[in-house]
């Protein structure tokens, strides 16, 4: 197993953003992952990157990347974990090998104690960059963007990134901070 992406960032967090989010985007080589600390509105990476398995016999790579989360888990100690939604694809045997990946990954967090939410590809394109329909190159360019990251993370980085961010801007805004929307909304 190796890992790419950036080294991690020292675990303790500003006061301001409390709220600690591990995003993982299971993959049967490249399981990507991006931990931010967030406050619902402003957002900072605290580590990411990618594990790879390389061409191990198939069980062995499950308990790679169960041991590498549980990892995470353990080092980062996040608040809550964000995956992406198995979806169904035209080769059932891929299909089937992300679900046992992903299944890996929801093992370790909840072994580790770790609340687990789900998003659709569709659900995180739209928070990230404004469209379900949105490439992996926007993807990409929004998240180095939205986390001032001086380079384009990695394909497999910025999905897991992604992920914590749509989490982060689902968790909602405290009525306090929150902007009008409409006139209907506004109070005197």
């Amino acid at each position: 197993m190796s890992t790419c992406g950036e080294p991690s960032v020292p675990s303790d967090r500003p006061r301001d953003l409390r709220h600690r989010i591990l995003g993982i985007d299971p993959g049967s080589r490249t399981t990507g992952y991006g931990l931010i600390d967030t406050d619902g509105q402003r957002s900072i990476r605290r580590a990411s990157g990618c594990i790879r398995v390389g061409h191990q016999p198939w069980p062995q790579r499950l308990g790679l990347i169960f041991d590498a989360v549980a990892a995470l888990v353990a080092a980062h100690e996040p608040d809550e974990l964000a995956v992406e939604q198995l979806i169904f694809a035209r080769d059932p045997t891929a299909a089937l090998k992300i679900g046992q990946a992903r299944g890996a990954v929801l093992c370790a967090a909840l072994k580790g104690g770790v609340t687990v939410h789900e998003y659709s590809p569709k659900s995180v394109k739209l928070a990230v960059v404004g469209t379900g329909g949105a490439d992996k190159h926007q993807v990409q360019q929004m998240v180095r963007i939205l986390l001032a990251l001086p380079d384009t993370p990695a394909e497999d980085e910025a999905d897991a990134l992604a992920l914590a961010l749509c989490h982060a801007h689902s968790m909602g805004i405290p009525a306090r901070r929150r902007a009008v929307a409409s006139w209907r909304d506004w109070r005197p």
